[in-house]
């Protein structure tokens, strides 16, 4: 794998990250730059004889689609979910997707408990205040696309997947199975 792939990918994480974070949104424009300009590197690192052919990159890539496509098939995941999930298998690697899911799925099933229990705090805490809520709340249309995406039920997963990410290009040896 070239150098600069998991440099890449780091970059990519955080911006994905502070994107789904803060509107829900994981901007193709981003994933396709990033695709391209790692796959420029691979071609070039193939060409000049520093590294394989860049099937590697193409098999996490096509294996990141494979995993979490069907998710999104069913309306469980967002499709910028499954397309940074993909583009990660693409930068680092088949190997590194099993720890970037691990740790974004219990990330992502923390946070899901965390508002299942928030809301059944509410509804035994505070009856009726949701009905209050609801009727003071303006109408859906008055507000912006991205505070809608926002009230949408869901939760940031490509944020947790950038976590995972993250920890595989900074934890040595976590993408091949371990802890050094």
């Amino acid at each position: 794998m070239p150098a600069p792939l998991p440099a890449l990918a780091a970059v990519l994480s955080v911006l994905v990250a502070a994107s789904d974070l803060h509107a829900r949104r994981v901007p193709n424009r981003w994933l396709l730059a990033a695709l391209a300009v790692g796959g420029c590197l691979a071609f070039l690192d193939w060409a000049a004889g520093r590294a394989a052919a860049p099937w590697p990159q193409l098999l996490g890539l096509l294996a990141g689609l494979a995993v979490l496509l069907p998710f999104h098939l069913i309306g469980w995941m967002g499709a910028g979910d499954v397309k940074f999930f993909a583009t990660l298998g693409f930068l680092l690697g088949a190997p590194a997707l099993l720890p970037v899911g691990i740790v974004g799925s219990l990330l992502g099933g923390v946070h899901a408990l965390a508002v299942l229990l928030a809301r059944r705090w509410c509804m035994l805490a505070l009856p009726g205040r949701t009905r209050v809520q609801a009727w003071l709340a303006p109408p859906a249309a008055a507000a912006s696309p991205a505070a809608r995406r926002r009230a949408q039920p869901g939760l940031p997963y490509a944020a947790y997947l950038a976590v995972g990410a993250l920890l595989v290009v900074f934890v040595p040896g976590l993408a091949q199975g371990g802890l050094p």
